[in-house]
């Protein structure tokens, strides 16, 4: 898309100070709400065209300077916590805007063995690749980079991108970013390397920086691979040729008794065979070096012996310390024989070896699973889960470990319709993770202890039993709840009954696909149309607009006309003039100042009532229900 060219190249700052870009960028950020849904930070409550002009402005004379990102922690798998850094709004914006400028330079040119934060890949993809490429590995390397996110070398990236990019302003604001540092307990960090995690422009720089490591490993595997076919297994090729002499004899032979004892012998030569490998799996003069990489995550499959693997990892641990300043973890990078599990982005992976035959769909006779990687969810993944949700819990039954549904005594409070949306939510998002597991017929345990410990919710909030709760919510083996719409409506909202069949590609089950969002622009009702308009939604004044907004509508409790209209047009945001949204949150300024540390460039309002807002126009006090 973007050649070397450097007037191209330079072109990139420029795109960056265009009004309708900051703008459509805005729109997206609106459609990816949930980056700041429940984040006490400034969003785009007050956003306006004056706004992103000012925005603007601070990027052409480069005053622009991003703010400390708020240090938030998730849990991680091994109990540790994974730090997060969360930008402010503007600072989203902007990181937007240079997301999707690297995307189109990039994009286009990572290696398809990368899957980690890419559109249209997904952990799925990477797994279903594995799948399809990984046959008959016999060792796996499970590759883990040491704290990658906080360790990637800030010259070494600068110097990465300088290698495409030519405008040195664009390079600047990308390395104000990485410096910005992050607040924890109110206090400053700086940061002189990583990036943080929680950004929006981390994913595509990290996979930047990994794109070498891809390149390196494209060109690794090209050295490494040898030979073209392995050589035929002397057993089976022996049986091969007795049945061989014997069905051409057949042919001959006119005695029917004869030929029914020769027919016989045939098939038994056939099954002695089978039992035999057609290629000698230990043909040293085959190697083969296969490779997945998701985010810092990576596997190897390796077609050779265990001096190759240790080889394989040494080089690449050199690689990453001399070329990218990395460090390999040596607790995660394990050497696994391929028939055993190796544990990759949740799943257990491993080759199962056996001579079953089956039929295939044309009535052929193959192997049953023909060296093929398996993909299994485990039943410790599945346990935890379940303690996640405190939804079941250990008991023992006659010296075994059984589970026991439990109820969740925090949902008896919420309506029925809440309940059951809960609840499917939780068993459709780990299908969706786990639909490709080759065993995922064990998700009907997770949901035989999922649908029991709803059933005891509802038992513990209307004080009865189980069993008079599915005779009275239960018909036709269809669990259903019913409720009533916005306009008295009675419908039915039904628990989860769709089974769980295995999905065999990734189709439309990308559980982490970042959203192009290039191309949400919205149609006349978008946010630039109707900050353009001028026209103040509520009380009709022709003033310069601000947006107001709110996290979620059914907080609101629809007595003023504001929230009417909000409910109404079920939107979170609503274009009103400067008085109007001040009469709507009085507070927004000075919550604004406490929370980002940057005082509004307005006056601060007070929200005593006839001091500032005396003077408003009587129309704009009756839309606000004052």
């Amino acid at each position: 898309f973007f050649s070397s060219d450097e007037t191209q190249i330079k072109m990139l700052f420029q795109m960056q100070e265009n009004v309708g870009i900051i703008i459509l960028t805005f729109n997206a950020l609106q459609k990816w709400h949930v980056i700041y849904l429940k984040l006490a930070m400034p969003t785009i409550d007050g956003m306006s065209i004056d706004r992103i002009k000012q925005l603007i402005d601070s990027l052409k004379n480069e005053s622009y300077q991003p703010n400390p990102s708020k240090r938030t922690y998730i849990p991680k798998k091994n109990g540790k916590k994974r730090p997060l850094g969360i930008p402010s709004f503007n600072d989203k914006l902007i990181q937007e805007v240079v997301r999707m400028i690297l995307e189109a330079i990039y994009e286009g040119n990572f290696e398809h063995t990368s899957h980690g934060f890419r559109p249209g890949r997904s952990c799925h993809t990477a797994l279903i690749s594995i799948q399809k490429t990984f046959t008959a590995v016999k060792w796996f390397i499970e590759g883990d980079i040491k704290g990658f996110f906080d360790n990637i070398n800030h010259e070494v990236l600068i110097g990465i991108l300088r290698e495409r990019i030519a405008d040195e302003r664009f390079l600047r604001l990308i390395r104000k970013f990485l410096n910005a540092g992050y607040v924890e307990d109110w206090v400053f960090h700086r940061t002189y390397s990583g990036t943080p995690q929680g950004g929006i422009i981390s994913p595509i720089l990290a996979n930047i920086y990994l794109d070498k490591f891809d390149k390196y490993i494209r060109e690794y595997i090209n050295r490494f691979n040898k030979g073209e076919t392995r050589k035929g297994d002397a057993q089976y090729k022996l049986y091969e040729q007795r049945r061989y002499r014997l069905a051409k004899k057949l042919r001959k032979e006119k005695d029917e008794k004869v030929r029914a004892k020769m027919i016989a012998e045939i098939k038994q030569l056939r099954k002695e065979r089978n039992n035999h490998p057609a290629r000698n799996e230990m043909d040293s003069s085959i190697k083969r070096l296969k490779y997945v990489r998701y985010a810092d995550d990576f596997l190897i499959g390796i077609i050779g012996s265990l001096e190759d693997c240790k080889t394989v990892k040494e080089d690449i641990k050199n690689y990453l310390q001399e070329t990218l300043k990395l460090e390999l973890s040596e607790e995660k990078t394990l050497i696994t024989h391929a028939q055993k599990p190796a544990k990759f982005l949740g799943y257990d992976i491993f080759i199962r070896r056996n001579n079953d035959l089956r039929k295939d769909k044309f009535g052929r006779t193959v192997r049953a699973f023909g060296h093929k990687p398996v993909l299994y969810l485990n039943f410790e993944t599945m346990r935890k889960k379940l303690f996640d949700y405190k939804v079941a819990r250990i008991a023992v039954v006659n010296g075994k470990e059984v589970w026991k549904s439990i109820v969740r005594t925090y949902m008896i409070d919420l309506d029925d319709l809440e309940i059951v949306n809960q609840f499917n939510a939780e068993i459709r998002g780990f299908y969706n993770y786990y639909s490709i597991a080759n065993n995922r017929y064990v998700i009907n345990s997770f949901y035989h202890i999922m649908s029991y410990s709803m059933y005891k919710v509802f038992a513990n909030k209307y004080k009865s039993s189980v069993k008079k709760i599915l005779t009275k919510y239960k018909k036709n083996r269809v669990f259903r709840v019913t409720y009533e719409n916005s306009k008295g409506k009675t419908l039915y909202a039904t628990f989860y009954n769709q089974g769980f069949k295995r999905k065999k590609d990734a189709g439309d089950i990308c559980c982490d696909t970042i959203p192009r969002t290039v191309t949400i622009t919205g149609g006349r009702n978008s946010l630039i149309e109707r900050l353009k308009l001028q026209v103040c939604e509520l009380c009709g004044a022709t003033d310069k607009l601000e947006m107001h907004h709110v996290r979620k509508l059914k907080d609101l409790k629809g007595k003023s006309d504001w929230e009417k209209r909000m409910i109404a047009r079920r939107r979170k945001t609503l274009a009103v003039c400067s008085k109007c949204h001040a009469k709507i949150d009085p507070d927004r300024r000075i919550k604004t100042e406490l929370i980002s540390g940057e005082p509004d460039t307005g006056r601060l309002v007070s929200p005593v009532r006839g001091r500032v807002f005396g003077n408003l126009p009587q129309k704009c006090d009756k839309a606000l229900g004052t």
